[in-house]
């Protein structure tokens, strides 16, 4: 089983779910006295500081109240479980996290298939195995992962 599209799918997943609650939406920024009360309730986190963000980044915390704003109960929980996560994660997590993302946009169509069904089986798998799997992952060199994929990689090229 290839792992790294697998977890690469996974990093990919939660990060176009955050893109997506970033992407610029207005675009100009306005000032907090100008937002709705609805977005100033949802964005008030940012209440002390707005006036200090530059107009792109104001553009994505906008566009994120927005798509919060059309989230059912059971989304906004999931997405905040998310984001808790992602801050909890250290800079150097995340910017490699970043880095996997732009490498995965940049697959054609038909790999990034391959890269989601490749998470979809490995999602399948019961959860112990999943936990098995990743302990196994996490011991593994660099060097032993890549060998380890490459020889996938001719496995199924043999298999087809």
């Amino acid at each position: 089983m290839n792992l790294l599209p697998i977890f690469a799918e996974k990093i990919a997943t939660n990060l176009l779910i955050l893109a997506m609650l970033l992407i610029p939406f207005a675009a100009s920024a306005q000032t907090w006295d100008e937002l709705s009360q609805q977005q100033q309730k949802i964005l008030k986190p940012f209440e002390s500081r707005w006036a200090e963000l530059n107009p792109e980044k104001r553009s994505r915390l906008l566009r994120g109240a927005e798509r919060w704003k059309d989230m059912s109960p059971a989304q906004r929980k999931k997405m905040k479980q998310r984001f808790k996560r992602w801050q909890q994660l250290t800079q150097q997590q995340r910017d490699a996290i970043k880095d996997r993302f732009e490498k995965f946009q940049d697959l054609s169509p038909e790999q990034k298939a391959k890269v989601r069904k490749a998470f979809k089986r490995f999602q399948n798998l019961p959860a112990d195995q999943r936990k098995k799997f990743r302990a196994h992952w996490r011991q593994l060199t660099p060097a032993q992962r890549k060998r380890w994929l490459l020889h996938l990689r001719d496995k199924r090229s043999h298999d087809s």
